[in-house]
């Protein structure tokens, strides 16, 4: 008996270490924002209810570094009026640069670069029935490498295993249903003045045996107060034909308070009559901590179906404290 009352306190005793050494505190930030939005087009049904909105997303986050000079850091964002919450934990290692794991957070990889087109607020396709169409994707849970510590050189790779979009909880597997694991990498070069040079190229998982093939390349340039970009994807889906997006945008920062921005995308579909065409622009206002921001966007022929047609316009006003 007394043996195993040995066994029994030294296991817990274990325990209750590696609770404590995994213990830490977080901080909870939030933000004021209220937003006004309209929906319009021939396409779209969500044409009535309440066009006024409110940020509802929480994030808790913490970090610290450790004894070997590298940091650790985790944030969770919860939406409170949504169904799901999502997670970012990173180790970053300095100049060998940062592993993270993402989790529904998404941005991994390739799709860190979809659309770097310049904006003053939001992308041209925001908010048109949900569609990113012709943009290089990747998906949301998944391993990310960054390094930056190469002059002018930021390199990400990316690898999401068995992805299809859940978030399994600690101890926990998504179950039956998972996808071929994807895969991207990302590049890009800022040593020219004014320039930003970049390329990605990846593969997400369609099936449990088939992937879609992805690149994208483009470059934005800043002189004066104008900043001017140009992109051209490239998607190779399982199944289905090939997507080609050109993208174009131009920003003007009139003041240290004000920009506006102008863009246009088009996405070809091989064997379709109906090309894709978005177009959209967005103002940004500062003044202390008070923010106004406006875009609107419009788009024909959505996903290649011949007169379905989009508007987004939103409106929103933030509150710094």
């Amino acid at each position: 008996m007394t043996n195993i009352k040995k066994i029994g306190l030294t296991a817990l005793a274990g325990s209750l270490i590696a609770t404590s050494a995994m213990a830490g505190s977080l901080s909870v930030s939030g933000g004021a924002k209220l937003s006004y939005t309209t929906k319009g087009g021939s396409a779209d049904t969500n044409l009535s209810g309440n066009p006024f909105g409110m940020q509802e997303s929480i994030t808790f986050s913490g970090g610290g570094e450790l004894d070997n000079g590298h940091s650790v850091s985790l944030s969770h964002i919860f939406d409170i009026g949504g169904s799901q919450s999502s997670s970012v934990l990173s180790y970053d290692m300095g100049d060998m640069g940062s592993i993270t794991y993402v989790d529904l957070a998404g941005g991994l990889g390739i799709a860190g670069i979809d659309d770097l087109t310049p904006v003053a607020v939001e992308e041209i396709w925001d908010g048109l029935a949900g569609t990113k169409n012709g943009y290089a994707s990747q998906p949301a849970t998944g391993f990310e490498y960054t390094n930056t510590s190469m002059d002018g050189i930021k390199f990400e790779a990316s690898y999401s295993k068995n992805s299809v979009g859940t978030a399994p909880d600690d101890g926990g597997v998504t179950g039956a249903g998972g996808i071929k694991s994807s895969s991207s990498i990302a590049v890009q070069y800022s040593g020219v003045e004014g320039a930003n040079i970049f390329f990605g190229t990846g593969t997400k998982g369609a099936s449990a045996t088939t992937e879609d093939d992805m690149t994208t390349m483009g470059v934005t340039y800043a002189v004066g107060a104008f900043t001017v970009g140009v992109q051209m994807t490239d998607i190779d889906p399982a199944t289905g034909n090939d997507q080609e997006t050109t993208a174009v945008g131009v920003s003007f920062a009139v003041n240290d308070d004000l920009s506006i921005s102008y863009g246009e995308s088009t996405t070809e579909v091989s064997g379709s009559a109906a090309d894709q065409e978005i177009s959209g622009f967005s103002v940004g206002y500062s003044m202390g901590g008070l923010t106004l921001q406006a875009h609107q966007s419009t788009g024909d022929n959505l996903s290649q179906t011949a007169a379905s047609d989009y508007e987004h316009t939103e409106l929103t006003v933030s509150f710094a404290f």
